[in-house]
């Protein structure tokens, strides 16, 4: 009970003006039923950025939409024999639809046919969970058990899938909006609080595969990460949401890999990636997300298609950044390591 205050405490603490509500595909965890329908071995075998003729139903109601394959690592056939996909709406979704407001989403996949890759998804998906336990600056999410269709309505295949909030409508719920930068913006525009979560969440479930405040050369701001406040790039008012966890730990992809300069052996070991600069903001975090590890660790047992042995494998893991933080002084030790 007393970890269930502080960390109401604290996501009281961390949430900005009351904006909109969500919208109704992400107003509840509940598993949705869908099928897709359309050209899908087109879409698997050729990685174009070609939109395909689809159609989304759900119960009775069937929504016309365009299919396109997107992504970069798991884009390519080498990795994931199933692309992720964008859906977009070819007309607005009616208002009384599980999807009214939504115009493009990104889907989430299962990348390979093997049932160890449906536990993959289900760990990724998780991780935004626990993220949006910890704040609600962050991207919603909503598990889908997918009938993807052929054209002429033969099944091609049936997986779990998952639904990603657009950064724009997270933003718009926070009372705040998207920030769009540069490929760089200094340490000193980010949301010290924030910033100092955002590390110390990716830390926790063992992920490099980011940048809150840079993004690939040439491109826009930031590596896996989006960017929202309430006044673009000012001091200390942009706040990073993160996002594609398949290169952490916690999920354990067989196709991840640690980024050469960190010169680990492996994407389990934790390396902290937090800025000096914020190591008062992560410490005090750090403190409350040790107080909140029974509903972090728990959602593991929220999720009830993960099985047995993956989500004793994960809170294992998860444990030992718990007893990282466990002291003050564990704390101290690994904020030593900030860049």
């Amino acid at each position: 009970m007393r970890g269930a205050f502080l960390l109401g405490a604290f996501l009281f603490a961390a949430s900005p003006a009351a904006g909109q509500a969500p919208k109704p595909l992400f107003a509840s965890d509940e598993t949705i039923r869908i099928t897709i329908q359309g050209p899908i071995s087109t879409l698997v075998n050729n990685r174009s950025s070609a939109h395909r003729q689809g159609t989304l139903t759900v119960g009775s109601e069937t929504l016309p939409v365009t299919l396109s394959v997107r992504g970069l690592t798991r884009r390519s056939t080498e990795t994931c024999r199933f692309p992720p996909l964008r859906v977009e709406f070819a007309v607005p979704p009616p208002p009384g639809s599980l999807f009214a407001g939504q115009r493009r989403l990104k889907l989430v996949t299962h990348c390979r046919g093997e049932a160890g890759f449906q536990q993959k998804v289900l760990l990724e998906y998780a991780a935004y969970r626990m993220y949006r336990q910890l704040t609600p600056l962050s991207l919603g999410i909503r598990l889908a058990q997918i009938d993807y269709r052929q054209a002429d309505g033969r099944s091609y295949v049936q997986r779990l899938g998952f639904f990603l909030e657009d950064a724009d409508d997270a933003a718009k719920r926070n009372g705040l909006k998207e920030i769009h930068a540069p490929e760089l913006i200094p340490i000193a525009t980010l949301s010290p609080r924030d910033a100092a979560r955002y590390a110390l969440f990716q830390h926790m479930i063992g992920n490099h595969d980011w940048a809150m405040r840079a993004g690939p050369k040439g491109d826009d701001c930031c590596h896996n990460s989006k960017l929202v406040g309430a006044s673009g790039v000012a001091p200390r008012a942009v706040i990073p949401i993160p996002y594609d966890f398949d290169f952490s730990g916690l999920v354990d992809a067989p196709y991840a890999t640690p980024p050469d300069e960190l010169n680990i052996a492996s994407v389990r070991q934790r390396v902290y990636r937090g800025y000096c600069i914020h190591n008062r903001e992560a410490a005090a975090v750090a403190a409350q997300m040790r107080a909140a590890r029974p509903q972090l660790v728990g959602t593991l047992w929220a999720i009830p298609e993960l099985d047995e042995t993956t989500r004793r494998r994960a809170a294992n893991y998860l444990m030992g950044f718990f007893d990282q933080v466990a002291t003050d002084a564990g704390v101290a030790a690994m904020l030593k390591r900030c860049l």
